[in-house]
This record gives structure tokens, sequence and C-alpha cells, in this order.
């Protein structure tokens, strides 16, 4: 398994990162990213205690760690500038919170993010044909998500990025040791999502692609 969404207490999610990873390496996944929320009040005092975190721990361990961040409820505006940010900052992994069927996630916030130099789109919720074919031309990738609530969409976010050729992934959007899965449970969200077996390849396929950029 990997998994490129994942919280810690420097958010809202349970567990010191020292943990996460240690329980995830337990239950055989390969790689991961932290993403804590950020918006402007705290992004520079996130990113760099990951980046340092995993910087200390990456030699002790097999996973690959990648540090990163989620853009949560910004304002559509300020996406652009806090991506820059947030890469200056070190994070390898930029995650921007989607418009989720059940937050009140500000409207625009899917284009604005799909308009900056973003990795991951998180739980976009009713995805427009239009969002799903400029995630395709930037070569953003979409998430297909085991997260109770955010999934809800899970099928159509499937179906509209597999019609416009938008490439996705699946993660967890982990809070709790519990919202770890299995590859194999993976494939199953991936099967209720409506994906075939070639197209459930296809996603880990993308995940390894991401991760192979992200540390070569």
């Amino acid at each position: 398994m990997i998994d490129l969404h994942i919280h810690s207490v420097f958010s809202d999610g349970e567990l010191i990162p020292a943990e996460i990873i240690r329980r995830a390496e337990a239950i055989g996944y390969r790689a991961l990213a932290i993403t804590d929320h950020v918006d402007p009040s705290n992004i520079d005092f996130i990113v760099p205690r990951i980046v340092k975190v995993m910087e200390k721990i990456q030699p002790f361990t097999a996973l690959t760690l990648l540090p990163g961040v989620e853009l949560t409820h910004v304002c559509p505006e300020i996406i652009p500038d806090l991506v820059k940010q947030a890469r200056m900052l070190g994070a390898k992994i930029v995650i921007v919170h989607g418009e989720t069927l059940v937050e009140p996630v500000k409207e625009g916030t899917n284009m604005a993010a799909l308009q900056s130099d973003i990795d991951i789109l998180a739980h976009p919720g009713l995805i427009t044909e239009q969002e799903a074919a400029l995630a395709a031309e930037r070569n953003i990738y979409l998430e297909i998500t085991s997260r109770r609530g955010h999934s809800l969409s899970n099928g159509h976010v499937a179906r509209i990025a597999l019609d416009k050729g938008a490439k996705l992934v699946i993660n967890t959007d982990s809070h709790s040791p519990m919202d770890l899965i299995s590859k194999e449970f993976a494939i199953k969200v991936l099967k209720g999502a409506g994906l075939t077996e070639k197209e459930i390849h296809k996603v880990f396929q993308n995940m390894e692609e991401i991760v192979r950029r992200k540390v070569s």
C-alpha cells in the first residue's frame, strides 16, 4: 500500500508522525505522505516539522517518506500563493481539500486548485467534466478515498476522471490508526467506485509514479 494523504497530531490526527510511520510499516505499507491541514495561520509551523521528522526517520525505515500538506478550506483566491509557499518550505506532496459533499468547502476551490502547482485534488465531490479535463491536462491526480463521508462521491469522481483521461489515486485521509488500510481493502474501495481490474492496476501504477517522481 502507498498512501499519500495522512494526518498527524499537527492537525486533527491522533498520532505523532513516528507512530504513524511505525504502524504503517507494520501492516505492509511501502510509502506514505503525512499531509496535515494548513492555511495561512500554520503553514510555516507545520511543514518544516514534518520535513524534519521524516528526514530523521527515513534512514531507519524501509518506507519511502514524503512530507506534505493539505490546504484545507482555504479561500480559492489564495490557493496558488499557499501552494508556492508549501513547496518553498519543503513539501513534496501538496494536496488541496476538494469540494467534498460532506463539508461546506467554498465553491471554486476545485478549479483554483487545478490551476495551481498541486499533486492531488482530494475528495473533489461532484467534480465537473471541465475540471477533470483540466486535471488531465495538468497531470494532477484525482483522489478516490476510503474516508467515510468523503467517499460518497467516489463513483462520480471515477466515472468523470476516466471519461476525461484524468489520473486517479487512492488514499485513506487517515486521522487514526484504524483508518490505515491494506492494499486488498484499497482494491475493494476501487471496485466499489466502479473500476475494472485493469483500471485498478493503473491506479496503483499512478501511486508508484508519484513516489518515483518525488524521490528522484
